[in-house]
C-alpha cells in the first residue's frame, strides 16, 4: 500500500528539511549509504557524493540548478556487482530513466538500490550555473526554485534553463521507490513524500512519516508544466528537423565538431567499454587524407565527424532519455541534444517504446515480434 506523507519545513528552510530527511533515511536499518547531490567544499559546483556518515550531510542541495553529469553512470558503477549493502540514491527523473535503461542493458542492478526521485525544476548549463552562484551565493538555490515555481521558466535573470530541461515532458519521476514532490505543494510549509513501491513503503513506515492526502492542486500544477514543456519540445523538433533534413544541412549543423567525443563520454546510456572511433579503424594512414583531399579538392579536418554522430544516433536513439548532457559537454556549443531527441522521438515512436519508462519492457532490437514492421520484414498476418 502506498504512503503519502509530508516532510516538515521549518523557517522556510527547504534544503535543511531535505537534509534532515536524508539523514533519517541513512539512519534506518535498511540503508548503509546515500548518493546525494552536495556542494563541494572546494568549489561552488554541486556534485554527487556518496555518504555513509549522517553528520556529513551538510551541503545537501538536490534543488540546485546544477547538472554537471547524469548520475545514472555513477549508480551503474556502484551496482554492476553485488555490494552486500543497500544504498539510497537521490536522482532527477531523467537520471532514473537512464538507470532503468542501463539495468536493461545489463550495466547495473536494482536489488541493492533505493531510488529517491524528486520533481525536477530543471538546470542551467554548467557555465551559466557558476555565474548564477557567483551572483547570489548561498541564496542561489532558494532564488532559483522560488522563481521556477512562480512560473519564471525560460529566463531567470539572464540565465536560461538548458534546452533539455525546457523541453522535458517528464518532470515527475517514475520508477522511483520514493518520490519527493514540489509541484502544487506549499513548499514553505512542507514537501510531499510518496512511496511508489513496496520497498519505498517499508522504508517510510520505518521513518514514521506523518501521512496526509495528496494536495488537490498537485495534478493541475503538473499538467500545466508538462503542457508548457511539450509545446517547447515540439517547437524544438520542428526547428531541428528543418536544420538537419539533408546531408548538406546535417554537415553544416555539425561543422564545428572537433571529435573530442565529450558527448559520448557524458551520455549516461552510451556504455561500450571501447568505442570503435578511438581504435585503429579510424586511425587513417596519412596518405588517405591526401587521397580524400585530392578527390574533392578540400576536406574538413578532423574527418569522420558526421560518421561519428550518425553512428551514435543509430546505436543510441532507442535509449536516449533527453537529459542533455551531450550538449552540456560540447566545447563548441553544438546542439547535440536537440538532434538526438528529435531522432529519438521518431525512433522510439516507431518501436512503441519510451526509454526508461518501464523496467519490464525489453529494449528495441533485443527481441523480435512477428507483428512488428510487417511492411519491412515481409510477413503477412
Amino acid at each position: 500500500m502506498s504512503i503519502t506523507g509530508k516532510i516538515e519545513v521549518q523557517d522556510k528552510d527547504i534544503l535543511g528539511a531535505l537534509g534532515a530527511f536524508f539523514k533519517r533515511v541513512l539512519e534506518t536499518d535498511d540503508i548503509n549509504a546515500i548518493l546525494v547531490p552536495q556542494h563541494l567544499s572546494m568549489k561552488n559546483m554541486v556534485m554527487p557524493t556518496l555518504v555513509t556518515d549522517p553528520e556529513q550531510l551538510n551541503g545537501v542541495d538536490p534543488l540546485a540548478p546544477a547538472f554537471p553529469m547524469n548520475a545514472a553512470k555513477i549508480v551503474s558503477r556502484l551496482t554492476r556487482k553485488q555490494m552486500g549493502s543497500k544504498i539510497a540514491v537521490v536522482l532527477r527523473p531523467c537520471e532514473i530513466r537512464a538507470f532503468v535503461e542501463l539495468v536493461k542493458l545489463k550495466q547495473g542492478q536494482m536489488d541493492e538500490v533505493m531510488l529517491i526521485g524528486m520533481d525536477c525544476l530543471g538546470a542551467f548549463q554548467n557555465k551559466d550555473y557558476l555565474q548564477y552562484v557567483d551572483r547570489h551565493g548561498d541564496k542561489s538555490t532558494e532564488r532559483f526554485y522560488q522563481d521556477v515555481l512562480d512560473g519564471k521558466q525560460a529566463d531567470i535573470e539572464g540565465a536560461t534553463l538548458a534546452s533539455a530541461c525546457m523541453s522535458c515532458e517528464n518532470p515527475v519521476p517514475t520508477n522511483a521507490d520514493i518520490l519527493i514532490g514540489l509541484f502544487g505543494v506549499e513548499i514553505a510549509d512542507y514537501l510531499l513524500v510518496q512511496s511508489q513501491s513496496k520497498r519505498g513503503t517499508n522504508l517510510l513506515n520505518q521513518m514514521h512519516m506523518t501521512e496526509i492526502p495528496e494536495p488537490a492542486s498537485r495534478q493541475d500544477a503538473i499538467t500545466a508544466i508538462v503542457a508548457q514543456r511539450i509545446a517547447c519540445r515540439d517547437e524544438m523538433f520542428v526547428r531541428t528537423r528543418a536544420a538537419t533534413d539533408s546531408l548538406e544541412k546535417m554537415t553544416a549543423y555539425l561543422a564545428n565538431c572537433v571529435n573530442c567525443y565529450n558527448c559520448r563520454v557524458a551520455c549516461p546510456v552510451c556504455y561500450c567499454k571501447e568505442c570503435v572511433f578511438v581504435t585503429d579503424v579510424f586511425n587513417h594512414d596519412p596518405s588517405q587524407y591526401l587521397r580524400w583531399a585530392n578527390r574533392k579538392g578540400v576536406i574538413k579536418m578532423p574527418t569522420d565527424t558526421l560518421f561519428f554522430h550518425l553512428t551514435r544516433l543509430a546505436h543510441m536513439s532507442t535509449a536516449c532519455v533527453g537529459c542533455g548532457q551531450c550538449s552540456n559537454a560540447c566545447p563548441n556549443g553544438i546542439p547535440v541534444m536537440e538532434l538526438f531527441r528529435t531522432i529519438s522521438q521518431s525512433t522510439q515512436r516507431a518501436f512503441e517504446y519510451e526509454a526508461g519508462k518501464s523496467i519490464q519492457q525489453e529494449p528495441p532490437l533485443s527481441v523480435f515480434y512477428e507483428d512488428e514492421f510487417p511492411e519491412v520484414v515481409g510477413i503477412n498476418s
